[in-house]
């Protein structure tokens, strides 16, 4: 991956570009991440060729596979090489004119500049972006989606950067927003948040500001059954596990943890934060119940045992 960042490859030929990149979503979505970044070196050499062709369709197709490049290298810690991702996203969006994949690239930016220690830069980015997709008329769904993503994503970040009281207010506007959207959004759809996603993103704005147990009433009522993928059944027992451990409760933190993983092992196993949760519980509570199991199911190397998120099909 380093290296197609640094030098695009040479194009397959392989054709089907948005099977190929709904295959590639469909990884993510399963926390696949090593098969995930294996594939995406042809898929950005492809996506590069096919938007020569200077259609807007193709721009905006290759700047969805740079936008997924971006997510995925953020999941993984690799700042850097998510940054140089996520700006390309952000230009071939610009060069298309798609409002919906200029967001989508804006966010993936705005979320590598947070975890740079950007968060003012983030924020504006965020904001602009809210902005343009609210100022399309929110006529369809998948711009309402959009903008309610935008507005998630604004409240976490305004949060992380201690702003108490603009994170709580995106937040609800955020939950305003998703009251129109389906429980269940259609496949494809390039903002698949739902009402329970909102909550679930909620369950993050308490956590960064420091409010444990609101992020717990927050999260008091989402089951794995509100989110149609593992990536976000995992999600909601990593999020909540952070309450958990801020909270000062090992065992339903290593309880959480072992949710996740089960729903999907790449989301625990590859997070560099959800990793040093696991090390610490090791560490400082060895006996409480669940940490062991935790521990030893973290450790064991990718693809062993059930249901392991890398495991070939």
């Amino acid at each position: 991956m380093d290296q197609a960042l640094a030098d695009t490859p040479s194009p397959t030929g392989r054709g089907a570009l948005d099977a190929r990149t709904a295959s590639a979503r469909g990884l993510y979505d399963k926390g696949s991440h090593t098969r995930l970044i294996a594939l995406l070196p042809d898929l950005l050499a492809d996506g590069h060729a096919a938007a020569s062709s200077r259609r807007e369709l193709d721009q905006a197709r290759l700047s969805s596979v740079y936008s997924l490049s971006a997510a995925l290298l953020v999941k993984l810690g690799s700042y850097e090489q998510a940054r140089l991702a996520a700006d390309r996203a952000r230009t071939w969006a610009e060069v298309s004119g798609s409002p919906l994949a200029e967001a989508a690239a804006s966010r993936e930016l705005a979320i590598v500049l947070r975890h740079q220690d950007r968060g003012e830069e983030a924020q504006r980015l965020m904001g602009s972006a809210a902005a343009r997709v609210e100022a399309t008329g929110l006529r369809t769904e998948a711009a309402s989606s959009a903008y309610a993503q935008m507005l998630c994503t604004l409240a976490y970040t305004a949060a992380r950067g201690g702003r108490r009281a603009e994170a709580l207010a995106m937040a609800d506007e955020a939950r305003r927003a998703a009251r129109r959207l389906p429980l269940l959004a259609p496949a494809g759809r390039l903002f698949p948040i739902n009402p329970a996603a909102v909550d679930l993103y909620t369950v993050g704005v308490h956590w960064a500001l420091g409010d444990a147990g609101a992020a717990l009433e927050a999260g008091r009522n989402l089951r794995t059954d509100h989110f149609p993928t593992a990536e976000r059944k995992a999600r909601l027992g990593t999020d909540m596990a952070r309450a958990w451990w801020a909270w000062g409760r090992p065992e339903q933190t290593a309880r959480a943890l072992l949710d996740a993983h089960r729903a999907s092992p790449g989301e625990v196993r590859d997070r560099p934060a959800i990793r040093r949760i696991v090390t610490e519980l090791a560490q400082r509570h060895p006996r409480a119940v669940g940490v062991r199991e935790l521990h030893a199911a973290v450790s064991a190397p990718a693809g062993a045992g059930k249901g392991a998120g890398d495991r070939p099909s």
